[in-house]
């Protein structure tokens, strides 16, 4: 893992996996990410299986996603509107980070419990 100094809106980084983690920094995007790597979800269902998040924060989240590339927003041309939220292909290229981060917290939920 070679460190190499890199910009990145307009930050100066030393490793591009600090790019990494600026792109998936947020309160409720690891959690979106990896829902939406089970399967394409509208925003209410979204919403109902992250309960604790406000609609406004969930909207600025999605749209922080979608505006970096990892997830796609489909919008349906059907009354009442239809919106699906799925991951992109640059999106999908980080499902086997988010599994290893689940992997993690649950070994180190483990050992601290032994």
């Amino acid at each position: 893992m070679p460190f190499q100094k890199v910009q990145f809106r307009d930050k100066a980084f030393t490793c591009t996996s600090e790019v990494t983690l600026e792109l998936i920094s947020g309160k409720w995007k690891v959690l979106i990410l990896s829902y939406l790597s089970k399967k394409v979800c509208r925003f209410n269902e979204l919403q109902k299986l992250m309960p604790e998040t406000t609609q406004k924060m969930l909207t600025l989240q999605l749209r922080e996603l979608e505006k970096d590339g990892l997830i796609i927003r489909k919008v349906y041309a059907v009354a009442p509107p239809k919106v699906e939220y799925l991951l992109s292909d640059l999106g999908e290229r980080l499902v086997p980070m988010l599994k290893q981060l689940c992997n993690f917290g649950a070994d180190y939920l483990d050992r601290l419990e032994a």
